[in-house]
């Protein structure tokens, strides 16, 4: 439930910067210089970095299983279970969709407000 919110308000808020800001949302390069974050670009770098943070942390609570954290993603990550195959599986999912979910938001909502300081 929790991951069909999370994407939910992301659309929302997405489709609502897309509409007042228009294209500027997507960033990109305006001609003029203004500072722009390509949604795309940040949302597979985003992606790609928490999904291999998430790999890193498995194998780090694995070899060291007295300072693991695993009792904390089951909040972070809802469907988690630890030490199964589909618990990963999830969790790999859900970390790269955070990604996404963050690239969508903070890259939307700054390129909304470059573009608005642009027009100033």
């Amino acid at each position: 439930m929790p991951l069909i919110y999370f994407t939910a308000v992301a659309a929302i808020v997405f489709l609502a910067l897309r509409l007042t800001c228009g294209a500027c949302v997507m960033g990109g390069n305006d001609g003029a210089g203004h500072a722009h974050l390509p949604i795309v670009s940040l949302g597979w770098a985003l992606s790609l970095f928490l999904a291999l943070t998430y790999v890193v942390c498995v194998v780090f609570d694995l070899i060291f299983p007295g300072y693991a954290m695993y009792e904390v993603w089951s909040g972070l990550l809802p469907g988690f279970v630890w030490l199964t195959p589909a618990g990963f599986i999830i969790g790999l999912v859900e970390s790269f969709l955070y990604g996404w979910y963050a690239a969508l938001i903070f890259g939307g909502l700054f390129n909304a407000i470059a573009g608005r300081r642009a027009g100033a």
